[in-house]
This record gives structure tokens, C-alpha cells and sequence, in this order.
């Protein structure tokens, strides 16, 4: 008897004008001490199918037909039943790990509520488990931590709470969104051991929904590829990875970036099974026409000397009337600690380190969202900040721009993307006349690869992968010389990944931008960076060029990132 049988499984999304069909006779089933991998670009009905499990599809959606039984029970329209397992015998672990804990909460209060709900433990015994979990799930000093709040926790660390919880009732079919996308590699490789380990002691089964095809080649032992609701194909994870029968498939394998070598351009592959030529290059050659050719001087554009960031509460404590001992309780933490590096005109450089690393840290004070507590940051040999440590925006007007992870969230939903593109371009270019205006925005919004109907448009109305091309647009709409790229991928699927990194690689070739990349994506990494920065609790271990970085790593640090890194050659 199986663990999960799906049959003849339809949802369907009713609206005013058309009803959207997220899911279509989609069959499946999952054995115990099995692992299966649920892939397919976004919108393609993966998340639904997990949602409908646990009876968490949101009105108007609905289940039209079809079946779900775990150990041949009916979930489907058995609210009762879904009630008493959910959570003790199918535990979830979504995608987001922020909007899954109660920030009004305590780590603490969260796993015992859930540990007492389903298991019959007494509170001190709850405690005593939910402090093994987070030790379980690699988080260091679990009985210092589990009294902090969800805030206070980085991503990568919250994401392994959220596991923690998932399984903490000791349940039998553990269904994981996404779990390793806020993940460095090697946390995601402790996480995935983890499942892995679990799934063989407890003989569980796990699904895993995920865009990562490392992961799937390494964790799964099945897999599934979706498109537009539909299974396109499924079967055994080597045998669909390396003989790929439908042009999905192959599209995914295709895009993933190789871990063993460098290559130019990433493949695409379209749905007619056809290879896609990005034309991107042609388009770049339209914003010459307003930027002006720019030559590549390889002069020393940005260079960081002793940077240090040491945030401390003592600062906010001081401010109220605690008393002295409340005040020696202040939390101290070095997250950048004496970090020094250049980058040149037309380079690409490598930011990559674990969760709390501070990566993004660094691009902060370099953008002067973060002040740093010491040290010099120059740009074109002028110094980005006074002696009073207050950000000079006059030093770099606007030649320095950012591209955040979370494009959703970066972006003015009340704003259409005429505005949100238009709002730099007006700030620094007061006198630019309407046509001009105009003009500007069609060239940004042609080299992003995106139709020019889509300026009257608002963000909620685009995937995420078109949000992400949105804020490149915007990023290059105040002529920059440095771009700073803030894990622009990580939420992508590959094949929409490798169509973002092809565009950046162009823009860069035809308008000799410096990049700053920080990702934890190590073969993402290898493709787009000429040298490559490590870091660890905020200090450098190593810099060197990408290509001898990946061939000979001599920090011990570096060596266990790229062990660890899921290859995908290692299975095709």
C-alpha cells in the first residue's frame, strides 16, 4: 500500500473572465522511505498540488475531481481528517520561512505549542525536544536561541526552524516547498542529509518541490516535470536526467549551470523543443544611443579598506530607563570584520559565504543602506563616506545601483512599472524633456526583454522571473557604473535564471559595468564571476580568480563549500 496516492487530480481557479486550470489529471504516487522531486518553471502547478494535500488551496480555488489518500484514507473534502493529521502525520515546510512563523512568538513557544499539540509530552519534555530539533537541524547554541524571536533569525536560519517544526511531531510524509532556496550550500546540504537520514530511519516519504536540479540529482530517488498543470513526464531521477524524453525536461537540464566548468552562455531551449539565441546583445546597442559608448578603462572603480560593521543594541537600550544590568545584556555582533577588496571597470567579482556571512551587509554599506562602524569604502578614489560616517550620495549620483533578491518586495505595488522605471531617471536628469523620458524607458524596457505594453502595467501582474527583469530596468535607468546584485536568482526557476544571467553577461559586455554578485549559488558563481571573495563570519578567507578558485581552493573553507555544492554531472 502506498504512502500518498494521487488520482485523476484537477484544480481549478474560477474568476470573473476565464477559469485557470492549476492542475489536470495529475497522477502520482509515493512509497514510504522514498524521496520525490516535484520540478517545472513557475505557474506550473507544483505548489498547488502540495497546498491541496494539506487542503490549504485558497478560495476561489477549488479540487473539481480526483483523489488523495495517504495510507488509503480520502483526504479530499475530509476536513476532519485533514485536521487531526496535519502536522503530526504529513509535516510541511514552506517556501517563505517569514511568513511561516509568528514574529509575536518565541522559537521556543512555536515548537512546544506544536510538539504538545500532536505528541503527549509534558512541557519540560517538549522543551527537551525542541531543543534536540534545532541541534537536529544545525543551529549552534539551541538552548541560548530557542528564546529569540523569528527577527532575529537570518534566512537560512529561520528556513531550518521551519524544518525543525516540520518535524517535530515525527510525521510520516514530510512535503517540502522550496526548502532550500534561502539556503547557503552548506546548510542545504545538512538539511538535505537530514531529509535523506530521516527518510531511511524513520522510512519516510518525502516530497521535494524545488527549481534546484542539484538537488533533485543528488536527494531524489523519482521525479516529476510540470507544465501549465499537467505531468509532462515522470519516472526514475537518473534515467530522466540523463535520457530527458520531453522538451521540458530537457529545457531544465539544459539551463542548469555546470559545476565543473565555465561556459559562456547558458542553453535555452524552447518549448518546441527548439534552442532559443538571446538577442539581447542587439538590444543593448538601443540605450547607446542615450548612454553614450562607454569604453573599458579597467581602472579601480570601488575598493573596500578595513571595513568593519558591528551592530549593537547598547545604543537603543540607552535610550530608555532599564537600568545598568539590562544595558550590559546588549547583543554585540561583528557581522563584517576587517573586509577589504577591489573591484575593477568591466569585472565581474564573487561574493559567496553561508547565511550570516555578511555578504549582503557589505552591499548595504557600500550602497549606504548600513553605516559601517570603521574603515574606507572609495569609489573612483573618492570616499563614499565623511569623517562623520554619514553616506556622500554626491560622490557616486546614482553610478552605483542595486538589485535586490526579492524583486516583489523592491518594487512599489501601488506604482506602474512607467513610474517605478521613470522615478531614478527624473531624480537625476531634472531637465530631461517628455520624449527624452520616454525614449529612455522604451530603450530599458526593449533591453530587458520585455514588451513596451508592460510600462501600464503594476508588479502584481508579472511572474517573477519579469519582476526580476523589471528591477534591472530600473537599476540601469540612472546610467550606473557598478551594479551590485543581491542574490538576483535565487527565487528564479533555472531556465528564467539562465535567461537573467544571459542578460546580465550581455549588459555588461556592451556597457562595461562592474558587478558585485553575491550568491550562494556556487555554480552561478563560477558562470558570471572573474574573481571571487569568501567569506565567513564576516571575514575574508580567500580571493582569487574564479577558474583557480574552483580547481585549486586552498582555504579549508572554501574546499568544504565547493564539496558539498550539488553537481548534477555527477548523476547524467
Amino acid at each position: 500500500m502506498s504512502l500518498l496516492k494521487v488520482k485523476n487530480l484537477n484544480i481549478s481557479y474560477p474568476t470573473r473572465k476565464e477559469t485557470i486550470v492549476a492542475s489536470k489529471d495529475v497522477e502520482f504516487t509515493l512509497e514510504r522511505g522514498e524521496i520525490l522531486g516535484i520540478v517545472g518553471e513557475s505557474g506550473s502547478g507544483k505548489s498547488t498540488i502540495a497546498n491541496a494535500i494539506i487542503n490549504l488551496i485558497d478560495p476561489p480555488g477549488e479540487i473539481t475531481s480526483g483523489s488523495i489518500k495517504i495510507d488509503n484514507d480520502e483526504l479530499r473534502d475530509n476536513e476532519e481528517l485533514i485536521q487531526e493529521i496535519r502536522g503530526k502525520k504529513i509535516g510541511f515546510v514552506f517556501q517563505d520561512p517569514q511568513t511561516s512563523l509568528n514574529p509575536l512568538f518565541k522559537i521556543k513557544d512555536q515548537l512546544i505549542e506544536t510538539i504538545q499539540t500532536h505528541l503527549n509530552l509534558d512541557y519540560q519534555d517538549a522543551l527537551k525536544k525542541s531543543i534536540q530539533l534545532l541541534e537536529e537541524v544545525g543551529i549552534d547554541n539551541a538552548e541560548k536561541r530557542i528564546e529569540d524571536y523569528p527577527h532575529q533569525f537570518s534566512g537560512g536560519m529561520r528556513q531550518r526552524v521551519v524544518i525543525a517544526l516540520a518535524i517535530s511531531c515525527e510525521p510520516d510524509l514530510i512535503i517540502a516547498d522550496e526548502p532550500t532556496t534561502a539556503l547557503d550550500v552548506s546548510i542545504q546540504h545538512q538539511i538535505l542529509e537530514l531529509l535523506k537520514d530521516l527518510t531511511k530511519k524513520r522510512n519516510l516519504g518525502v516530497m521535494i518541490i524545488t527549481h534546484d536540479m542539484g538537488v533533485i540529482a543528488e536527494t531524489t530517488d523519482k521525479v516529476i516535470v510540470m507544465r501549465h498543470g499537467l505531468i509532462v513526464e515522470q519516472g526514475d531521477t537518473k534515467e530522466l536526467l540523463t535520457n530527458p524524453k520531453s522538451n521540458e525536461a530537457r529545457s531544465l537540464v539544459i539551463s542548469v549551470p555546470p559545476t565543473n566548468k565555465k561556459i559562456d552562455r547558458f542553453k535555452l531551449i524552447s518549448p518546441d523543443g527548439k534552442e532559443i539565441t538571446s538577442d539581447s546583445k542587439n538590444l543593448t546597442k538601443n540605450i547607446i544611443k542615450t548612454w553614450g559608448a562607454r569604453e573599458n578603462t579597467n581602472q579601480k572603480l570601488l575598493e573596500l579598506s578595513g571595513v568593519t560593521k558591528i551592530f549593537d543594541d547598547k545604543s537603543l537600550l540607552s535610550n530608555f530607563s532599564f537600568g545598568s544590568k539590562n544595558e550590559t545584556a546588549a547583543k554585540v555582533v561583528k557581522a563584517v570584520d576587517n573586509v577589504s577588496f577591489e573591484l575593477f571597470e568591466g569585472e565581474t567579482l564573487g561574493l559567496v559565504g553561508e547565511s550570516g556571512s555578511g555578504k549582503s551587509t557589505i552591499a548595504k554599506i557600500i550602497t549606504g543602506l548600513v553605516r559601517p562602524t570603521s574603515g574606507e569604502i572609495f569609489y573612483n578614489n573618492l570616499s563614499l563616506y565623511n569623517s562623520k560616517r554619514k553616506y556622500q550620495i554626491d560622490k557616486s549620483r546614482g553610478q552605483v545601483q542595486m538589485i535586490f533578491q526579492d524583486p516583489y518586495s523592491s518594487l512599489n505595488p501601488r506604482f506602474k512599472v512607467r513610474d517605478i522605471i521613470s522615478e531614478p531617471i527624473r531624480l537625476f536628469q531634472k531637465n530631461i524633456s517628455h520624449s527624452e523620458l520616454t525614449q529612455n524607458l522604451y530603450d530599458l524596457i526593449d533591453i530587458v526583454g520585455m514588451s513596451r505594453q508592460s510600462l501600464d502595467r503594476y508588479p502584481h501582474e508579472f511572474s517573477g522571473g519579469q519582476r526580476q527583469r523589471i528591477s534591472i530596468a530600473r537599476a540601469l535607468a540612472t546610467h550606473p557604473r557598478l551594479l551590485i546584485c543581491d542574490e538576483p536568482t535565487s527565487a528564479l526557476d533555472v531556465s528564467i535564471q539562465a535567461q537573467v544571467l544571459n542578460l546580465l553577461k550581455d549588459i555588461q559586455d556592451e556597457l562595461h559595468l562592474a558587478m558585485l554578485f553575491i550568491s550562494h549559488d556556487l555554480p552561478v558563481i563560477r558562470q558570471m564571476c572573474n574573481r571571487i571573495v569568501v567569506l565567513k563570519n564576516g571575514i575574508v578567507c580567500e580571493t582569487k580568480e574564479s577558474e583557480e578558485l574552483f580547481n585549486n581552493p586552498e582555504h579549508p573553507y572554501t574546499q568544504e563549500l565547493i564539496r558539498l555544492m550539488p553537481k548534477i554531472e555527477s548523476i547524467i
